[in-house]
């Protein structure tokens, strides 16, 4: 809290996107410089580690869509923020079954934080797998971009309509100078006609604006369109005309106060789908229609391949199969909560999972 506090006696306001940049990644104190925030020890679990069956069905569909790009002689998939590096583990697993596919594949990991990059290079130990620093650093093609809660980790901006006016939130100091708090500046004219140009307000009190997530939508559609191949992301989100208050903190696989000694926990916000295939869109990119975790991967045949590794285990095995299952399908758990975003470059349709 103190490092927040010196930053804020300089700074005097903090917007809620410098707050979060700061909280996740300062080099001293950031939650994602200095821990490894996932599994049962951390404080949340992602769909690759409750199953290996969710890498395994992404491994599938990844194939299925080198096959309709026309098998082309190289292909990269980048993932966007591999977190632990599990799911590039389970997904390089399962390559190694295709060997016409294995061979033509070159993999590179886009990760922020040090640490956690560390933790990736033990676990990916593998020619084909290397790190990027930038997106801009990929110089050929066709491209497939996978995120799997990359995009709702990113910094937002929130703003406070009130009276006809925006206000954008910030964070402050308390009176005391001992505690953080919100509070609201009159929003810039750039911020205003970014709000009025994406159609971001309803009139709704609260309006988040993604900033960092469009301008990686942007140059994502970039390398599609120079490049060809496309972008599959699974974030938590939603897919209606609406807009609310979605940031929320995360410490030891609860809820947690996002003033509440920053650094120490995971920042989140939502994602609005329908503002991510208008930007999808508006970059001439082709997109599916968005659907829920459960569609897509029982569209792949997850509970199929469920059935057939479980069918000569014992009672023990296959219960815990099946309890993996239901935390990536059922809708009070991972099934309706993410969802499901598929832009391509535009061209003949390919509707797998979807």
């Amino acid at each position: 809290m103190q490092n927040i506090i010196n930053i804020l006696k300089k700074k005097k306001f903090l917007p809620i996107d410098q707050f979060i940049n700061i909280s996740l990644y300062n080099k001293e104190f950031g939650y994602y410089m200095k821990k490894n925030p996932f599994g049962v020890d951390g404080d949340y679990i992602t769909a690759p580690l409750v199953s290996k069956l969710f890498g395994e069905m992404i491994a599938v569909w990844i194939i299925a869509f080198w096959e309709h790009l026309g098998k082309p002689e190289k292909i990269l998939l980048v993932e966007l923020g591999p977190g632990n590096g599990t799911l590039c583990k389970i997904i390089l697993d399962t390559f190694k079954n295709f060997r016409d596919f294995y061979d033509c594949l070159e993999i590179k990991l886009l990760e922020k934080s040090p640490k956690l990059k560390k933790n990736q290079k033990k676990k990916l130990i593998n020619k084909k797998v290397k790190w990027i620093k930038s997106i801009k650093d990929l110089k050929q093609g066709p491209i497939i971009f996978l995120g799997n809660e990359f995009f709702d980790s990113l910094a937002i901006k929130q703003f406070y309509f009130k009276k006809k006016l925006f206000f954008e939130r910030c964070i402050k100091l308390s009176k005391s100078n001992k505690k953080i708090e919100f509070s609201y500046k009159k929003a810039q004219k750039s911020f205003v006609k970014d709000i009025s140009k994406l159609k971001l307000s309803n009139k709704e009190k609260i309006i988040e604006y993604p900033c960092e997530a469009i301008k990686y939508l942007k140059i994502i559609s970039k390398k599609i369109n120079k490049f060809g191949g496309g972008l599959l992301s699974f974030d938590y989100g939603y897919n209606k005309n609406r807009n609310f208050d979605s940031l929320q903190s995360v410490k030891n696989h609860k809820y947690h106060n996002i003033l509440s000694k920053p650094g120490t926990s995971d920042i989140t916000s939502h994602i609005n789908y329908k503002l991510f295939t208008k930007i999808l869109i508006e970059n001439d990119l082709d997109v599916n229609k968005v659907v829920s975790q459960s569609e897509f991967l029982q569209r792949l045949g997850i509970i199929e391949r469920a059935n057939m590794i479980s069918r000569n285990s014992n009672f023990k095995k296959k219960a815990d199969i099946f309890y993996r299952l239901r935390k990536l399908l059922h809708y009070k758990e991972m099934g309706q909560l993410f969802k499901v975003i598929f832009a391509k470059k535009k061209g003949k349709k390919f509707l797998l999972g979807f």
